[in-house]
């Protein structure tokens, strides 16, 4: 049972030194807080805030595969390296892909209900 509760300690301080050191992930936690936010001023349905709630989902934790992958990298390969680069380049990708993926759910979600409202 400790060494339970010692790995939840080590994942909630992985996640304050992703919160601490990486803007974009405060940036998506942010958009978190207004999708749910939104999502309870707009009285989304069950299947809506599922969609939304993966969608959070994905884009945290790909946020933090690749704060992962970034820091493995550059413990790693210290000095510029052209495949280095390349590794971070394509984890920033899926950040990007997954992101994206949100917005046009997002959008989907909400556009025709602030529609209604206007």
């Amino acid at each position: 049972m400790r060494r339970l509760i010692r790995s939840f300690g080590f994942a909630f301080k992985g996640l304050a030194y992703a919160a601490e050191s990486q803007p974009n992930f405060r940036i998506h936690l942010v958009m978190s807080l207004v999708a749910i936010a939104l999502g309870f001023a707009l009285h989304i349905s069950t299947a809506e805030w599922q969609w939304v709630m993966l969608c959070i989902t994905l884009v945290l934790v790909t946020e933090l595969l690749n704060t992962a992958i970034e820091t493995l990298t550059d413990l790693v390969s210290p000095t510029y390296n052209v495949k280095a680069g390349h590794v971070k380049d394509v984890s920033a990708g899926a950040v990007v892909v997954a992101a994206v993926f949100a917005f046009i759910t997002g959008m989907i979600i909400f556009i025709p209900k602030l529609i209604l409202l206007f």
